[in-house]
């Protein structure tokens, strides 16, 4: 069979391949610890699970679904905006439900750009903000975002030259993998930015709720007239434990939100009534049980922080995310560190480089595993550093 020359560009997603890898040591008989994906060990709220239980009980809950999601979702996500950040949306045109933000996040690239078309992305950074690109024929160009910038791009450093051929720039914060974050003044220079220059501003932020210390992420949504430029992806999977549940959504730019739409009615056929029923729910859960939840994260991360620290790696304390990135020390790549230390110890963490040329020299460590285990990971991690 002949594969499409498009795939020529698109290399295998960095996860996939190192999931193939850790079966792989499995198979010889290794107990693995699993700190390298955002892959939540705590259970949703209980009240959501309810919810999913009566509605799929429902003999009427199992057809398809409208292309842009149930009125009460959207309704719900409009609510939930208003509430967390003071921000009115109409259900009917800035708001979009996704059967996964990831999905979401491609397919924009699909309905937004054309071959030849420039995005700037942020490195380190998620792998389907450029995977999009390629998709559509686009040209990266990499943002590099450096610990002395606070993780920040510096947009005054794009060259004139790729900004005239830019159509989308991304963003995300609470920052994957580096737990970095921003304020509304940077996201006010950005939407200025993306204004200026006429680019779509799209900004990520499924950890906007998994924060410490009091902090409270902003959405970019809140900076005045974003809505004309800019659209915001989000997701319950962090926030509330449902990563396999795939509800995600996009809200903004009503334009950018049909052009969205249009691809996503032709790709798939909604979502199951029932989950979305219960993201409803979930979508009303009290601030309480998302502390509750928090707090866990934190102790686990002074845990994580604490022993990298003895160990000799730079990191410092996030201020949200579930992710702790460490800078190692000079001597190997993050994928030659992070294979050695998966085969010699069992356990996984994610190499920098899967998240751009800007990852490189960093590991990122997740912290959704039970506490024991991420206890034990540290001691067998600092076996191969001693």
């Amino acid at each position: 069979m002949k594969r499409a020359s498009r795939l020529n560009y698109l290399p295998p997603y960095p996860f996939a391949k190192w999931s193939d890898r850790i079966a792989a040591v499995r198979k010889r008989g290794q107990e693995v610890i699993r700190l390298d994906v955002g892959n939540p060990d705590l259970p949703p709220p209980g009240e959501v699970i309810t919810s999913l239980t009566a509605a799929a009980h429902r003999l009427d809950q199992h057809g398809y679904s409208h292309y842009r999601g149930t009125f009460a979702l959207r309704v719900a996500i409009a609510d939930y905006y208003a509430r967390r950040f003071g921000v009115s949306l109409d259900p009917e045109t800035q708001v979009l439900p996704l059967p996964g933000s990831k999905e979401g996040i491609t397919h924009l690239s699909i309905a937004c750009l054309d071959p030849g078309d420039v995005v700037l992305v942020p490195t380190p950074g998620y792998a389907p903000y450029s995977v999009g690109a390629i998709l559509a024929g686009a040209r990266v160009h990499w943002m590099p975002l450096k610990p002395e910038n606070e993780f920040w791009p510096d947009l005054k450093a794009v060259p004139s030259s790729v900004v005239e051929q830019a159509r989308l720039m991304w963003l995300n914060y609470p920052h994957n993998p580096t737990g970095a974050t921003a304020d509304l003044t940077f996201l006010t220079q950005a939407v200025a930015f993306a204004r200026r220059h006429h680019l779509l501003l799209c900004h990520d932020a499924p950890y906007c709720d998994v924060t410490y210390d009091g902090y409270v992420a902003p959405s970019v949504m809140q900076v005045e007239g974003a809505t004309e430029i800019a659209v915001e992806f989000n997701s319950l999977s962090k926030t509330f434990n449902m990563a396999g549940w795939r509800v995600g959504m996009v809200v903004g730019n009503s334009d950018a939100l049909a052009a969205l739409a249009q691809v996503e009615s032709n790709v798939n056929s909604g979502m199951f009534i029932p989950i979305q029923d219960a993201a409803v729910q979930a979508l009303s859960v009290s601030s309480e049980w998302i502390a509750a939840r928090n707090a866990v994260y934190r102790e686990r991360i002074a845990m994580v922080v604490g022993r990298l620290t003895q160990a000799g790696i730079t990191v410092q304390l996030p201020l949200a995310t579930p992710y702790v990135w460490g800078m190692l020390p000079p001597g190997q790549t993050s994928e030659e560190f992070a294979v050695a230390l998966l085969e010699q110890t069992g356990v996984a963490v994610t190499p920098g480089s899967f998240f751009g040329p800007g990852g490189e020299g960093a590991v990122r460590i997740s912290v959704t595993a039970p506490d024991g285990l991420i206890a034990e990971a540290m001691t067998r991690l600092l076996t191969i550093l001693s």
